[in-house]
């Protein structure tokens, strides 16, 4: 390993370490029964907090995980020499400079760049501002890949004043402060700041960055993960005085051209993040040979790990931890991470209030029971899932996924709770709310929310398969019977998502004239409408996870009552459309049959084109 390696590696360690709990696991037995503790010093002075029995195992390992990384890192730095730079040693936090840089932007050379780069390229290569950029978005979304690929790009001259900080939890905004005014001072121009919501200062104190160092001329970038530390910045320290790019959501276009994987299917099963195995990121805490949601395990620890520990980083950080508002007794009692799984994992199929209310059930289990029960091919008929202990199965379904039923938790779950927990994950761009619209004016159109991380909902479809197979009574039945019913389970669960996917996609595409919205009359739906403000007409479509034509798909496009209620209130119906796997192909009645691949992929440019000599087939709806 060379000096440059060490060093990255170096960096690497401590910021590991930082994330991971400092202290040690202390036991206290009380009228014979034993508790267990997490015990710290903070300023000074020991502090102590009580570890759930069920959080217990996951804390021991993590403290264990922490003194090993410190003995790397101890011995590592035995290895490192001496810095011969006065200058470089005078620095507090972890900085790197010139050919550190050139080695550290290396090996993503040969990556492709996500559409996002470009944001990133004009601030760092432009005109001077009195403003920062900032970087944020969940992990695996390529913050650090993309900062990386600037240095590689790069000239000599622009890499010899440029600096890479890497923020530890136990730096503060003055040990930066010092930092910055000594590279102010040996001139340089590009600084960058990774994981600066790291700091517990650093909401409070971010004007710093762009009043003091953008002001005088400097590139700031600020990077991280913890999103909404981010945002609460924006909104109070760096109002109107930052550039903001949000990494968290990746489309499917990107994800393609990005990671060269093709096809819908494989969107749903890993969607969401970028894989390591494709952009060797060095977060250990999403590890393995794919840090895409490729088991349940690696799942959870996603989420605990960059969705709850963000949420609770950030609000214990801002304004000494008043923002938590009616979380904090969640928080306290160390259920608030419970109570975002568990919206997670139901986000898409029912409202808020009843995920955290009732008791915990699994729609794709209920709704594929349903389904299995009226098929309409005699062979694939069964009511086997009638006979299987769905109580037993939701109950090692909830084990598996670690939430709680409202009967284990020890704080009651009000509306209030729902509402700010919505909030914190829509700050996140983790769900958006496509609405679902009725042909009556008057009535208030009903929620639906998108959740962006597909790769993430699959894997908890996964865990359910995964926990009926194991129900004593479904094991009982044939291999044939147990792959069929699991087969279709995923089946459902693939052609909802695929349904959420264009959804969300197409909202996001479409400019202010247009209006994305599910259709719902008394019977049956539009599985999407693309309403034209400006002109007064619509498009309609179902969207099907199947790659071939059957007239029941597009029954409710052709039928006449809810056409023309539709028109009534929408103007008139421009195209009807059926968005599936298959091949593009018009029928005789007028209905387009569209690949749901390509009009993703088109999504960004899709413009309705009027002309007269368009054939049929090559028409769409407008963006």
């Amino acid at each position: 390993m060379d000096l440059s390696e060490m060093q990255t590696r170096v960096a690497e360690l401590e910021q590991q370490i930082s994330a991971l709990p400092a202290g040690s696991v202390t036991k206290k037995t009380v009228n014979g029964k034993e508790y267990f503790y997490h015990r710290w010093t903070e300023n000074k002075k020991r502090r102590e907090k009580y570890i759930p029995a069920d959080e217990l195992e996951n804390f021991r390992a993590q403290i264990e995980r922490r003194k090993a990384l410190e003995q790397e890192l101890k011995a590592l730095k035995k290895q490192l020499p001496k810095a011969k730079s006065a200058n470089l040693s005078a620095f507090t936090t972890n900085v790197r400079t010139g050919e550190a840089l050139r080695s550290f932007a290396a090996s993503v050379r040969g990556y492709r760049r996500r559409e996002c780069f470009r944001q990133l390229h004009d601030f760092v290569c432009g005109e001077p501002q009195d403003k920062v950029f900032i970087l944020y978005g969940l992990r695996r979304t390529g913050k650090t890949t993309m900062i990386r690929q600037i240095f590689a790009e790069m000239s000599d001259t622009q890499l010899a004043k440029t600096a890479f900080i890497q923020i530890t939890a136990k730096d503060t905004l003055a040990d930066v402060n010092r930092d910055l005014k000594a590279l102010e001072a040996q001139g340089f121009r590009y600084v960058f700041l990774d994981e600066v919501t790291l700091m517990e200062d650093f909401i409070e104190g971010a004007a710093l960055f762009s009043d003091v160092f953008a002001a005088c001329g400097m590139k700031i970038v600020l990077s991280g993960t913890d999103s909404l530390g981010f945002l609460f910045t924006e909104d109070e320290q760096l109002y109107d005085r930052c550039i903001l790019l949000h990494t968290t959501f990746i489309p499917y276009r990107e994800f393609e051209s990005v990671l060269g994987i093709h096809g819908i299917d494989e969107y749903i099963r890993y969607g969401g993040t970028l894989r390591a195995g494709e952009l060797a990121f060095d977060d250990e805490d999403v590890n393995a040979q794919d840090a895409s949601f490729r088991d349940d395990e690696s799942t959870r620890r996603y989420i605990d790990t960059a969705i709850c520990r963000n949420i609770q980083h950030s609000l214990a950080c801002y304004e000494a931890g008043g923002h938590f508002r009616h979380l904090y007794s969640l928080y306290e009692a160390g259920e608030l991470t419970s109570a975002i799984n568990r919206i997670i994992e139901d986000m898409n199929h029912r409202f808020l209030i009843s995920v955290l209310t009732d008791d915990f059930r699994s729609h794709d289990l209920r709704l594929t029971a349903a389904n299995l029960r009226k098929e309409r091919d005699p062979e694939k008929r069964t009511d086997v899932l009638d006979r299987v202990d769905t109580e037993a199965v939701t109950r090692r379904l909830m084990e598996l996924l670690d939430i709680r039923n409202k009967e284990e938790q020890s704080i009651g779950i009000t509306p209030a709770h729902i509402a700010e927990i919505k909030q914190y994950l829509s700050a996140l761009e983790l769900i958006v709310d496509c609405p679902i619209e009725t042909t009556e004016p008057e009535t208030k159109p009903l929620e639906h929310i998108l959740f962006t991380q597909p790769g993430m909902r699959y894997c908890q479809a996964q865990a359910l398969v995964h926990v009926l197979l194991k129900d004593p009574q479904f094991s009982e039945l044939s291999e044939y019977e147990k792959t069929r019913v699991s087969d279709r389970i995923l089946e459902e669960v693939r052609g909802r998502m695929m349904e959420d996917i264009v959804l969300l996609e197409t909202m996001k595409a479409a400019d202010r004239d247009h209006r994305i919205f599910k259709l719902q009359f008394e019977v049956g739906e539009f599985d999407m409408v693309i309403y034209d403000q400006k002109e007064n007409c619509c498009d309609i479509f179902e969207i099907k996870h199947s790659s071939t034509q059957v007239p029941l798909q597009y029954r409710h496009l052709m039928d006449e009552d809810k056409c023309r209620r539709t028109e009534k209130r929408f103007g008139t119906i421009r195209g009807r459309y059926v968005l599936y796997r298959g091949e593009d192909i018009q029928m005789e009645n007028g209905v387009q049959y569209r690949n749901v691949e390509s009009y993703l992929k088109e999504l960004p440019n899709f413009e309705m084109q009027q002309s007269a000599d368009l054939t049929p087939q090559t028409l769409g709806p407008v963006l």
